[in-house]
Protein backbone atom coordinates (compact mmCIF):
# COMPACT_ATOMS: atom_id res chain seq x y z
CA UNK A 1 0.00 0.00 0.00
CA UNK A 2 1.45 3.30 -0.75
CA UNK A 3 1.15 5.78 2.17
CA UNK A 4 3.13 8.94 1.99
CA UNK A 5 6.07 10.49 0.48
CA UNK A 6 8.54 12.83 2.29
CA UNK A 7 12.07 14.40 1.68
CA UNK A 8 14.69 12.46 3.16
CA UNK A 9 18.27 13.72 2.72
CA UNK A 10 17.27 16.20 0.65
CA UNK A 11 15.54 12.53 -1.65
CA UNK A 12 11.65 12.08 -1.82
CA UNK A 13 10.83 8.77 -1.00
CA UNK A 14 7.51 7.14 -1.60
CA UNK A 15 6.80 5.09 1.49
CA UNK A 16 5.07 1.78 2.26
CA UNK A 17 3.09 0.34 4.75
CA UNK A 18 3.44 -3.30 5.71
CA UNK A 19 0.57 -6.01 4.25
CA UNK A 20 1.18 -8.04 7.49
CA UNK A 21 0.28 -4.73 9.72
CA UNK A 22 -2.45 -6.60 12.64
CA UNK A 23 -3.53 -3.18 13.92
CA UNK A 24 -7.15 -2.50 13.59
CA UNK A 25 -6.36 0.93 13.63
CA UNK A 26 -3.69 0.88 10.69
CA UNK A 27 -0.96 2.57 12.19
CA UNK A 28 1.21 -0.05 13.92
CA UNK A 29 3.22 -1.26 11.31
CA UNK A 30 6.47 -1.28 9.71
CA UNK A 31 7.08 1.74 6.42
CA UNK A 32 9.40 0.98 3.74
CA UNK A 33 11.09 3.22 1.23
CA UNK A 34 13.58 2.42 -1.46
CA UNK A 35 16.34 4.33 -3.37
CA UNK A 36 18.62 2.47 -5.54
CA UNK A 37 21.29 2.45 -2.96
CA UNK A 38 18.94 2.01 0.33
CA UNK A 39 15.92 0.77 2.16
CA UNK A 40 14.46 3.57 4.87
CA UNK A 41 12.59 1.48 7.35
CA UNK A 42 10.76 3.51 9.96
CA UNK A 43 7.83 2.77 12.60
CA UNK A 44 4.33 4.60 11.72
CA UNK A 45 3.69 5.99 14.66
CA UNK A 46 6.99 7.97 14.55
CA UNK A 47 7.28 9.18 10.69
CA UNK A 48 9.24 11.81 12.28
CA UNK A 49 11.71 9.81 13.94
CA UNK A 50 14.58 8.33 13.16
CA UNK A 51 14.82 5.68 10.55
CA UNK A 52 17.11 2.32 10.07
CA UNK A 53 19.07 2.59 6.54
CA UNK A 54 20.13 -0.83 5.29
CA UNK A 55 21.62 -1.74 1.69
CA UNK A 56 19.30 -3.31 -0.67
CA UNK A 57 20.73 -6.92 -0.29
CA UNK A 58 20.42 -6.87 3.51
CA UNK A 59 17.13 -6.20 3.07
CA UNK A 60 16.45 -8.95 0.73
CA UNK A 61 18.16 -11.29 3.04
CA UNK A 62 15.94 -10.27 5.67
CA UNK A 63 12.79 -10.52 4.01
CA UNK A 64 13.85 -13.85 2.70
CA UNK A 65 14.52 -14.76 6.46
CA UNK A 66 11.49 -13.29 7.63
CA UNK A 67 9.35 -14.98 4.70
CA UNK A 68 10.48 -18.40 5.91
CA UNK A 69 9.11 -18.06 8.94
Amino acid sequence: MKDESSAVYGTELTWFKSSYSSSNNGEDCVEVAATRRTIHIRDSKYPDGDLLCVPPGTWAAFVTYAAAG
